[in-house]
């Protein structure tokens, strides 16, 4: 259907990368590498490099010029999908490309510093996971072999690293589409063979079959994958122990998220390699809430995992099986579901290390690495770990005997995975003045301190030259509408070392709610805020309650509460700033994407407290969304909603009435997850109530956006739209603003 402010995008734009390194306050023990000189009491030195407030420009708030544009945002867009290490102990990372439309390439570390990475996938392929929409564990590597998922048809394929013209050979057979998926493969040296989870669509997209499946890999040509466990609806972490002898992996059904309840079981894999055993470690008991999450075997055999019970935060946790005596149980959960189990009767967890602190996170996507074992003997294991406390992550060495954890001391503030190497971990981080990186962490004999930080790959490897632009996030706490009760989110505010604003005037704000809902907001440095913040714009990103990283309490104060909690705090988060006095309460603006796009439009609908919004790939209509989004998030709505009562509520298709602000929408019309129709409902709808809203359309893009025009066109035109409707000045940037209805 032609609509008129609809604008589907194929044009093309080049775009440019940019980064910086920061190592304050950094231990002097600590040696610090990069690629690029680094720089300590980085605020000194830009504010001696920036002139006088007496001399910089006083111009309106969001029109002053940057030299962050939206080109340089989208060079710094690129995504990691995971890190390992080869034979030689080279790092090798996945890297997304929005240059390339997104595309997912391999690529190892050079032999020499003074050598470029060196692509591994070749340029017909492209390495990304489709399983449960948002994929993950794409790839893994094994001496000098990978095998990964090939993004056009979903098949594995298997690739030697020690060849340079090694081309890809296929291991699982064509369907003729990308309806069968696999992701978070581990290779079986006992049997030679693949063991992996596979999502098959080839009954049904919106209720796929999920199992753990295995594929040979004896050079007998493309053979269908065996079926190794089934019966459950989702299946994450299949992990083998040392000997090949047994192997766990985190199972759940509907209508619980991975984080509601799951459980960890071991199978017992017979002469034949199969499953003969199997025993549940830990989920199993109705009257203990947790999801257990990253099992991994020791090199002594010895099965650690993280888990939420009893505190409410996930920690580490072991596996203590001295016998193989094994008792049939049943349990009768709420939903009439009746679980027969095996049980070892000497099934104890233990804890490893306690702290009110998140060690692992949401299972959002397959395959990420919390921890690994350094050091493994018979008298103890010392584990490399990450925990997320108050907003900030650190990497300490847990000591599973004396049950210590020694801190390393690193620039990185946030930590996604760790890699084991030789005698190094390799870790992928950022902090307010490091872009996404991964560095090389290279540890002391003792295993007790780090000795050497150095950055191997950088999203931005050139935005130190935009440092003095950097606003640096604040990490602020507001009292939300419950009494007592206090919400958490980063504030940045306007920065430029040219300009100042205007006399008695304040910065209008863009606040921005995360996707999931179950995420987090992160202080690190993000070049598409960086944007807005450099042109004058305050930006506040929100961990409302339902949040990740506050432990389960907190995260399950959405729970019947989606379109409440989320949309008040962000209300509350927004005027606490506007009481403040730190922004201009007649300029509030608010944007989201998934998930954040439905706290967006909730919040534009049923409360009055922003004057525009943006929405990308937002839910208008609950039960749209709960009738139309793939398998993995079919029922996750009914722990976040509740009655149908309550649907319909909640739904800001269902109130157009009360909307009375401009509203720009941005969609994909590939997306499974939040399918199109939802922001073609809205967008008619404001448009016949004569509100000023536009829709872009992108072709090829799904859910979110990996394409650097269409990274590009999505934030001028917000910023645009913002400036036009709401700001009342103009944009120092020569940016076309695309039609709005009811306006133009």
């Amino acid at each position: 259907m032609a609509l008129s402010s609809i604008a589907t995008l194929t044009r093309f734009s080049t775009c440019s990368s940019s980064s910086s390194y920061h190592f304050h306050c950094i231990s002097k023990r600590l040696r610090l590498i990069a690629t690029v000189p680094a720089k300590t009491h980085h605020r000194n030195k830009m504010a001696s490099s920036s002139p006088p407030e007496s001399k910089k420009i006083a111009a309106p708030f969001g029109s002053w010029k940057s030299p962050i544009t939206a080109d340089v945002v989208s060079g710094a867009s690129k995504r990691l999908g995971g890190t390992a290490v080869d034979s030689r102990g080279r790092l090798i990372w996945l890297e997304s490309r929005p240059s390339e439309s997104g595309r997912e390439v391999l690529v190892r570390e050079p032999e020499r510093p003074e050598d470029e990475p060196v692509d591994i996938t070749p340029k017909d392929y492209a390495v990304r996971s489709l399983a449960q929409e948002y994929g993950g564990g794409a790839f893994r590597v094994s001496g000098d072999t990978v095998i990964f998922s090939n993004y056009k048809d979903q098949r594995l394929y298997k690739q030697c690293l020690s060849s340079k013209d090694s081309s890809p050979v296929p291991l699982t057979p064509d369907y003729g589409g990308p309806v069968v998926s696999y992701a978070d493969g581990v290779f079986d040296a006992r049997f030679n063979r693949f063991i992996t989870v596979r999502e098959d669509c080839r009954e049904s997209s919106i209720n796929s079959i999920t199992t753990i499946v295995t594929v040979r890999l004896d050079g007998n040509g493309i053979q269908e994958s065996e079926t190794l466990v089934g019966g459950s609806d989702f299946y994450a972490f299949p992990r083998l122990d040392p000997k090949g002898e047994r192997f766990a992996w985190i199972e759940w059904c509907h209508p619980n998220m991975p984080w509601d309840r799951s459980q960890l079981w071991v199978g017992y894999i017979s002469e034949k390699g199969d499953v003969t055993k199997r025993v549940c470690v830990s989920g199993s008991d109705p009257a203990i809430k947790e999801s257990p999450i990253e099992p991994k075997w020791s090199s002594k055999g010895e099965l650690f995992f993280i888990t939420d019970r009893k505190s409410g935060f996930w920690n580490l946790y072991k596996w203590v099986n001295n016998g193989h005596q094994l008792t049939s149980l049943s349990y009768t959960f709420p939903d009439s579901l009746t679980l027969w189990q095996q049980v070892e009767s000497t099934n104890e967890v233990i804890s490893v290390y306690s702290l009110d602190a998140e060690f692992s996170k949401p299972l959002w996507v397959f395959g990420f690495n919390s921890y690994e074992f350094i050091e493994s003997h018979e008298q103890k294991n010392l584990i490399a770990c990450s925990y997320r406390q108050n907003g900030k992550s650190y990497l300490g060495i847990v000591d599973d005997v004396q049950g210590s954890l020694s801190l390393l001391n690193i620039p990185f503030t946030d930590i996604d995975n760790i890699t084991l190497g030789i005698n190094c971990l390799y870790v992928e981080g950022a902090s307010e003045v490091h872009p996404l990186s991964v560095a090389k962490v290279t540890l002391d004999d003792q295993k007790s301190k780090a000795v050497e930080f150095k950055i191997i790959w950088s999203s931005s490897p050139d935005c130190l030259k935009y440092e003095s632009y950097f606003s640096l996030p604040e990490l602020i706490e507001f009292p939300t509408e419950v009494p007592g009760q206090t919400a958490f989110a980063y504030f940045y505010p306007p920065t430029n070392p040219s300009y100042q604003g205007t006399q008695d005037e304040k910065p209008p704000l863009l606040l921005k709610s995360h996707g999931g809902p179950t995420d987090e907001a992160r202080g690190v440095l993000n070049l598409s805020i960086q944007y807005w913040t450099s042109r004058g714009w305050a930006i506040v990103d929100v961990n409302y309650g339902g949040s990740t990283g506050y432990g389960r309490e907190y995260r399950e104060r959405l729970l019947k509460k989606w379109g409440i909690v989320d949309v008040n705090d962000c209300c509350s988060c927004a005027s606490y700033l506007v009481e403040s006095g730190k922004v201009d309460g007649k300029r509030l603006c608010i944007t989201g994407g998934s998930a954040g796009g439905y706290t967006t439009l909730a919040a534009l609908a049923f409360r009055d407290t922003f004057k525009a919004g943006a929405s990308l790939y937002g839910v208008a209509d609950l039960n749209m969304l709960r009738a139309e989004t793939h398998k993995f998030e079919s029922r996750y709505l009914d722990n976040l909603v509740g009655s149908d009562q309550d649907y319909f509520d909640r739904s800001p298709i269902n109130f157009v009435d009360k909307f009375s602000c401009p509203i720009i929408l941005f969609q994909g019309l590939e997306d499974k997850v939040v399918p199109p129709d939802q922001a073609r409902t809205i967008y008619r709808a404001l448009k016949e109530k004569g509100l000023p809203v536009a829709l872009v359309e992108y072709e090829g893009e799904q859910h979110g956006f990996r394409k650097a025009e269409n990274i590009i066109f999505t934030l001028e035109q917000q910023m645009v739209f913002f400036a036009r409707l709401v700001g009342h000045f103009k944009v120092a940037d020569d940016i076309t603003p695309i039609k709005i209805d009811n306006l133009d």
